[in-house]
């Protein structure tokens, strides 16, 4: 798994990123195949960065499962693809801080897709991403004077599912169509195999998420 220095992360925590408007309503245009199995979500070897406030494994869980549901579970496909993710560091924007520092929340996740119907990881290396907050009133100066905790992650984790989401159509070509259905060996996944924790346990054993040391 790729570590991020807290170094890099102190650079890149008085950045922000604009992110293109709420259309979680609109219809999407399909990813071939795609349709949203488990998507498994690991923070407990993850870096803290500088003047950040603290957050369990369980609630970067919780945030980054929502988001990913609600933007990848949109998708209609005929077979499954499981996502692994693994928080590898972030920043939460503390309160209090002076003005002149604007710090920024940013978090560094990398993500592993997994083919249910191969039974295997798509990309050998695991992708990795940092995701910045969007630059609006609230966050100008500083989402530690203005936001919660909560809020900051459920922004991190709703512009994470975006980059996830525009990184899959970059590799549309991973979740096949018409061609793949019928490829020798291949078959569609009507019902999810195995639990969440099955699963989990075959992407772990697989080497799909790797912490962070």
């Amino acid at each position: 798994m790729i570590a991020p220095s807290l170094r890099v992360i102190a650079l890149l925590f008085g950045l922000s990123a604009c992110a293109p408007k709420d259309d979680l309503a609109e219809v999407p245009v399909p990813i071939g195949d795609f349709l949203l199995g488990h998507a498994i979500v690991v923070a407990d070897k993850a870096q803290l960065g500088p003047l950040s406030r603290t957050a369990t494994p369980q609630e970067w869980q919780t945030a980054l499962q929502g988001a990913l549901r609600d933007r990848l579970g949109r998708y209609k496909g005929d077979l499954y693809f499981h996502l692994g993710i693994n928080v590898d560091a972030y920043a939460l924007a503390l309160p209090g801080i002076p003005v002149v520092a604007k710090p920024k929340s940013i978090l560094v996740a990398s993500v592993t897709v997994w083919d249910d119907a191969k039974q295997a990881k798509i990309n050998a290396e695991p992708k990795q991403f940092y995701v910045f907050e969007n630059t609006t009133p609230e966050t100008f100066i500083s989402s530690g004077l203005t936001q919660t905790k909560a809020v900051q992650m459920a922004n991190l984790s709703v512009n994470f599912a975006r980059k996830i989401e525009d990184w899959l159509r970059e590799n549309e070509d991973w979740f096949g169509g018409e061609a793949a259905r019928n490829a020798p060996g291949q078959k569609s996944a009507l019902e999810l195999p195995d639990t969440p924790a099955e699963a989990a346990a075959k992407v772990l054993a697989a080497e799909a998420i790797v912490p962070s040391q």
